[in-house]
């Protein structure tokens, strides 16, 4: 048996019984250069980063190409630094689940350090701020989700943590976006020097949505006279501070039951799941799958290590976008989305059961093929036809891969705005096209307005995954029953006018009523969601 604190360096041929990979670097020289000349902060510690960036790093580190690891600033959950981060070493066991039912074990070493970044805890903000202030840091890089940029409410108004912040100042914020820009007017007062702030968030324009929280908390601070007027320059001036918008894709789910089980079986100690108070999942390994892409745009004002050589993808601007776009609004993401709904509404445990059913099937492939990949601009790095093509056939059916829909589930009114919205933008902006001849969208998103209402196709009641909108969005659909007959338009109105969650007001670009009549079908009683689903495809469908 080995477990992950074991001297790998000493226990090579035990770990080599467990079918484990080794770093080629001792941890303990990684370390200390952490310290001395730290190089790359990742604010994010679950389970994206343990399975995509560390690895990023580790390879780097075995080509003598890095020296210096990736230090963690996990921002929400203190749990996940003290019982897994701190637990383990700071190392982690990554398992790639491949479709053919194998697993690649690597113990990865590349965690230089790890901090509980939050003002609750003084020592670990002061310890990043002070890696800030260190001129030999090139870049920081996001893996917080969507919900961690987020200073608005559904209006569009400062949040209440948000206003404080900008009231209280870079010593005292609460959001991570004050927190951050906290760091970065450290870095200003003490050196000016520059750095490439990367969100690798699993949204569009994502850089774009960094900058401008960063910008809305540093200009509220230069009005209220609490920073440096020069501070705003700074964060300004291309030459000092960049936000490089990128490209990020690898389903990476919750730990798994039983990826913990084989383990065990392979003579791996360290198989416990953790379950924190906060409600992260995670362990002391990350289970993930074997396709991946990350597209960063090449703008790092402090140099940067040779991430090309991990298998990172550096362009420009332009074409992370483009390659975004085709991921995050067509290629990937709205059929993920779709199945995370209905998986949810039909009772389905995983995102590969799913794609079992033909009718499932068929409507992500009537919305990418059909819907979505006429309006998306080809990238040229990558074939968007080609990858829906990866995804349905290999990587969704994957039942290697323990993903739930309830997971996929999780914010999702954070995310419909680009999923569909920019589908349904690209289609109103082309006069060549008609908005009103999209189906598949519309029915995805009355299937989330049933999926509000949580009552499952059979009538019984299910838990919602998380989302900050629900308080304010359940109350519309609460009520109704299934074969009740009602004003399908008094419930829906509020939520299908919001132009925060869709980009734009559905009535007045003619898609309410369209996505009312779906809602209206999914209620008439039992099944009758997995019904107009059938009907829809065999009407509308072309798959």
């Amino acid at each position: 048996m080995v477990k992950l604190t074991d001297d790998y360096l000493q226990k090579a041929a035990e770990f080599a019984d467990s079918g484990i990979r080794l770093p080629k670097y001792d941890q303990s020289a990684v370390v200390e250069k952490t310290k001395e000349n730290p190089v790359w902060v990742h604010f994010g510690g679950g389970n994206l980063f343990r399975c995509f960036h560390a690895n990023i790093a580790q390879q780097l580190l075995n080509q003598g190409k890095l020296t210096s690891g990736v230090i963690v600033a996990e921002t929400y959950d203190d749990q996940v630094i003290d019982d897994i981060y701190h637990a383990y070493n700071n190392r982690i066991l990554s398992v790639t689940m491949k479709s053919d039912g194998s697993f690649a074990k690597e113990l990865i070493a590349s965690v230089g350090a790890s901090i509980y970044f939050n003002r609750s805890n003084k020592q670990g903000w002061q310890n990043l701020t002070n890696i800030f202030e260190n001129p030999s840091l090139q870049l920081a890089t996001f893996s917080i989700t969507e919900k961690g940029y987020s200073l608005t409410d559904i209006n569009g108004n400062l949040t209440a943590a948000a206003q404080s912040d900008i009231k209280n100042g870079p010593d005292n914020p609460v959001t991570n976006m004050g927190a951050v820009a906290h760091l970065l007017y450290a870095r200003y007062l003490r050196n000016q020097a520059p750095i490439a702030m990367v969100s690798t968030d699993n949204f569009s324009q994502n850089g774009a949505k960094l900058e401008a929280a960063i910008m809305t908390i540093a200009n509220g601070w230069a009005a209220k006279r609490l920073v440096e007027p020069g501070f705003i320059d700074y964060l300004k001036d291309r030459q000092k501070v960049t936000f490089p918008w990128s490209m990020i894709d690898r389903i990476t789910p919750n730990p798994a039951e039983s990826v913990a089980q084989k383990l065990q079986e392979d003579g791996f100690e360290d198989y416990q799941i953790v379950h924190t108070d906060k409600h992260t999942n995670i362990a002391p390994f990350g289970n993930t799958e074997e396709t991946h892409y990350l597209v960063i745009e090449d703008d790092f004002p402090n140099g940067r290590p040779p991430l090309e050589d991990a298998g990172v993808l550096l362009t420009d601007r332009q074409t992370v976008n483009d390659a975004d776009q085709m991921k995050v609004t067509a290629c990937l993401n709205p059929l993920h989305t779709a199945l995370a709904i209905f998986g949810n509404l039909l009772g389905y445990p995983s995102i590969s059961a799913e794609v079992e059913n033909p009718d499932l099937l068929a409507l992500i492939k009537n919305l990418g093929y059909q819907e979505d990949l006429p309006v998306v601009k080809d990238p040229k790095i990558i074939n968007p036809k080609d990858f829906i093509d990866q995804l349905v056939n290999k990587r969704l059916p994957n039942k290697n891969i323990p993903d739930t829909p309830q997971r996929i589930a999780s914010d999702t009114s954070q995310k419909i705005s680009i999923r569909y919205g920019v589908t349904i933008q690209s289609y109103l902006d082309d006069p060549q096209r008609n908005v009103q001849d999209l189906e598949f969208i519309p029915l995805i998103l009355a299937g989330w307005c049933r999926y509000l209402m949580g009552i499952d196709d059979q009538g019984q009641a299910f838990t919602l995954s998380p989302d900050p909108m629900l308080d304010q969005l359940q109350p519309a659909v609460t009520d109704i029953k299934l074969g009740s007959t009602l004003d399908v338009h008094q419930h829906l109105q509020t939520i299908l006018s919001n132009t925060k969650i869709f980009g734009n007001d559905l009535y007045a670009i003619g898609l309410g009523e369209k996505v009312e009549q779906y809602f209206a079908q999914m209620i008439t009683g039992k099944n009758a969601v997995a019904q107009t689903i059938k009907k829809t495809i065999s009407q509308k469908g072309n798959y």
